[in-house]
């Protein structure tokens, strides 16, 4: 299963911290696209929290202090009910995905944690497959309490026309998720507690430090605030 995974960051600008306008998508403009939106939740306007749902929720100032805001985005399917379903489904692994994502890119960006993940070190093997195959599923056994506050969808029909391999009609939704950011820290700590056990001992230490802070700079990322 493919997650499309939005990467939501608010970016804050100038003195003032101004904020960012989150615009709807309104389908008569002229984008380019291997689709025709033929019927959707909204009469079709894409809601602006699909593309950037932390941002979204500060724009209509939601409580962003003690919640955290993610949007998933299902591939085409071939009726609503199925999408939709899925879209509800994936509300812990769409969490899961980026906490993960955001892990190995603080592991492969910081000197100490690169060397926990050498490969031309046999010794980080056991340590590499962990980041590969099971943190994913372990952070997502860790996140409780996320919940889905909106949901959207999409009667598309593709057409080879405009660039899809063959025609056909398929459904897409989307969910708006919405999880307590204590919550959401408890789980990156736990996360940062497993890897630095999974850790061969000669770089326990460089792991530990590699994700130092790492629940706290999850949030603010989110947030725009680094």
């Amino acid at each position: 299963m493919k997650l499309l995974v939005t990467v939501t960051i608010l970016v804050l600008a100038g003195a003032c911290a101004s904020k960012k306008k989150i615009k709807e998508v309104d389908y008569s403009e002229t984008i380019s696209r291997d689709y025709v939106v033929r019927e959707s939740a909204t009469n079709g306007v894409r809601p602006g929290w699909i593309e950037d749902a932390e941002g979204w929720a500060t724009q209509e100032n939601m409580d962003t202090k003690k919640f955290r805001f993610f949007s998933f985005e299902t591939e085409p399917k071939v009726n609503r009910e199925i999408a939709c379903n899925l879209a509800q489904a994936n509300a812990r692994s769409v969490i899961a995905a980026e906490i993960t994502t955001f892990i190995q890119k603080s592991l492969a960006e910081s000197s100490e944690g690169s060397a926990a993940i050498d490969a031309n070190n046999p010794k980080t093997q056991p340590m590499r497959d962990y980041v590969s195959n099971t943190l994913s599923e372990r952070i997502q056994s860790l996140v409780h309490g996320a919940g889905v506050i909106k949901t959207y969808w999409e009667k598309r029909s593709y057409q080879k026309s405009l660039g899809a391999k063959k025609d056909y009609f398929g459904f897409t939704c989307a969910t708006l998720i919405r999880m307590e950011t204590e919550r959401l820290r408890t789980a990156i700590e736990k996360a940062s507690e497993d890897l630095v056990e999974k850790a061969d001992p000669e770089v326990k230490e460089n792991v530990k430090k590699a994700l130092q802070n790492l629940d706290e700079d999850f949030v603010k990322a989110r947030h725009g605030e680094v």
